[in-house]
């Protein structure tokens, strides 16, 4: 029963943080308040995923050796301090100040967060990681469903979401047309730039109050059990030890383009849908706030198929899958149907991709040092963030469209899939054998 406990406790905790992923539905207004360029509003969201990353890894380290509690209250505080901090914004207009309070700040306490709580669950789950894992990760990529729907019923909203709807198709003209663009016929007036700031602070005090009160629940496993410490003995690399094994790199890139292509596609998911498909905003946010889920969804289904079928043929389905969604969502042509059922499926493998992953990893590498080896991994996210953000910006701006972005992205899976099939299969979730050294030479 305690593990139920642990992992409920565990999925609360995180779905505030994972609101993170609703980054899309706020950037439109961010742009329309501050006269901010769209590129530059979703640099926010690679820098908070950038500095996720390196949360994790901190997060990780401390978490394996002092439990998940204190980890995951402190990145708690950080993430909801830096939403909170982001209120400062109507005052200064300044995006440096929004990268650091929402991307750096912000992104570093989800990271915590992340990891404190994954790194417990996992522990409680020997048997099925996969499972375990996939429960966490579940909740945070639910977080953007809740969030998404809290803040579409928040009255002010649809009003502020058109604003910056015509802001934007303003910008887009002027652009298209080589013309200057006078910003100031189209700014949110103070009194909006005010309301929609209030939301920030709002859902800081949300995140903080509902996660740090779920963080009293979390709780490594006992070591005096032999149902679970039992998964200490065997396989246990040190992080030195990880990072200097060949297949470190191999689940480092798998997890790497399996961020990339699910980064560019939910960085700027409405823009996207109403590209291909001619949809209004409030269109295109009431069908994305219903396939939102599968991107939380994607993570348990996938992290407990796994258990059964193996990671490595379950993440060549994932790259596979992927590769033919973009190929059918490039040639659409405008079909909503076709679109929503790509975007959908595509946010559930990217989801799977994070639900499998850290079983992979626990399975490969151990669970007494998960927490560090792991965060480091995560390192992949980071980076695959930050590139897919330059890559997306740099076609946009070159092309007016994010049409061209579908077909490399699809070849890049398709070459993908050969990764997880050069790895030796892992025991599918059951306690690892052996040493860390015959682990090795696997």
């Amino acid at each position: 029963m305690k593990r139920w406990v642990v992992a409920v406790a565990g999925i609360v905790v995180v779905l505030g943080p994972g609101a993170v992923y609703s980054f899309s539905l706020l950037s439109g207004p961010l742009a329309a308040a501050f006269g901010w360029a769209p590129g530059e509003v979703t640099w926010a969201f690679a820098i908070a995923n950038f500095f996720l990353a390196v949360g994790a890894l901190a997060g990780g380290l401390v978490s394996d050796r002092q439990g998940p509690r204190a980890v995951a209250a402190i990145g708690i505080v950080m993430w909801a301090g830096g939403n909170a901090l982001c209120a400062t914004l109507a005052k200064t207009h300044s995006v440096e100040t929004f990268y650091l309070c929402y991307g750096v700040v912000g992104g570093f306490g989800c990271g915590m967060s992340y990891i404190a709580v994954l790194n417990s669950v996992i522990r409680w789950f020997p048997a099925a990681r996969g499972f375990g894992g996939g429960l966490v990760i579940m909740g945070f990529g639910l977080g953007s469903f809740f969030y998404n729907a809290i803040v579409k019923s928040w009255g002010p909203f649809a009003g502020l979401g058109s604003s910056a709807q015509a802001y934007l198709t303003a910008l887009a003209k002027a652009e298209a047309a080589r013309t200057p663009f006078d910003a100031s016929n189209y700014l949110l007036p103070q009194s909006g730039v005010d309301q929609f700031m209030s939301l920030f602070l709002f859902s800081a005090a949300g995140f903080i109050v509902i996660g740090c009160l779920a963080c009293l629940l979390l709780r490594d496993p006992p070591v005096d059990d032999p149902v679970y410490s039992a998964q200490y003995e065997g396989i246990a690399f040190t992080l030195p030890q990880t990072i200097a094994d060949a297949r470190f790199y191999v689940l480092w890139s798998m997890l790497f383009l399996n961020a990339l292509g699910g980064v560019t596609i939910i960085s700027n998911m409405l823009p996207l849908m109403r590209e291909l498909t001619g949809l209004s905003a409030g269109e295109a946010a009431g069908l994305y706030a219903l396939v939102a889920v599968c991107n939380g969804l994607g993570r348990f289904f996938w992290g407990a198929l796994s258990d059964r079928i193996g990671r490595r043929v379950t993440f060549a389905i994932l790259f596979g899958g992927q590769a033919l969604a973009f190929v059918v969502l490039d040639s659409s042509g405008r079909d909503v149907t076709i679109v929503m059922v790509c975007i959908a499926f595509l946010l559930l493998c990217y989801g799977g991709g994070f639900g499998v992953m850290p079983s992979y990893n626990a399975d490969t590498f151990g669970v007494k040092n998960f927490g560090a080896n792991y965060g480091m991994q995560i390192s992949a996210w980071g980076t695959a963030a930050v590139v897919g953000t330059a890559f997306i910006s740099t076609l946009k701006d070159a092309t007016g469209s994010f049409a061209g972005m579908m077909q490399p992205i699809a070849v890049i899976l398709l070459v993908a899939i050969f990764l997880p099939l050069i790895l030796g299969e892992t025991e599918k979730g059951k306690l690892g054998s052996g040493s860390s050294a015959s682990a090795s030479a696997a």
